[in-house]
């Protein structure tokens, strides 16, 4: 679990993981926060880092999708959201975040 200095859980995740995969739940998790915080610029360099380090992580195209909400949120430009869409188009095109994003494809 992490939770934030309010005492409020912000992420949550269960059962054994191999030390590597621990440590990804654990970075997404810090995005999370950072996120739930309105603290745009982090959360979305903890994301991108996190796709960075991570690419094929179940959590990479979910952090990619929130990495581009981030931006947006931060600058209100909506063309970072088009971005993000491109870039799903390049990986994690099968993913179900890939269809969330494909809406600001246009």
């Amino acid at each position: 679990m992490i939770i934030d200095p309010d005492g409020k859980e912000r992420y949550r995740t269960s059962g054994f993981l191999p030390k590597e995969d621990f440590l990804a739940e654990l970075e997404f998790g810090l995005a999370k926060t950072a996120f739930a915080h309105k603290q745009w610029q982090d959360a979305a360099s903890l994301f991108d880092e996190f796709v960075k380090k991570h690419p094929n992580s179940d959590l990479a195209p979910q952090a990619l999708y929130w990495a581009g909400v981030s931006k947006y949120q931060g600058t209100h430009d909506h063309h970072v959201l088009g971005d993000t869409a491109r870039a799903f188009q390049k990986q994690y095109t099968n993913s179900s975040w890939a269809r969330r994003a494909s809406v600001w494809a246009a």
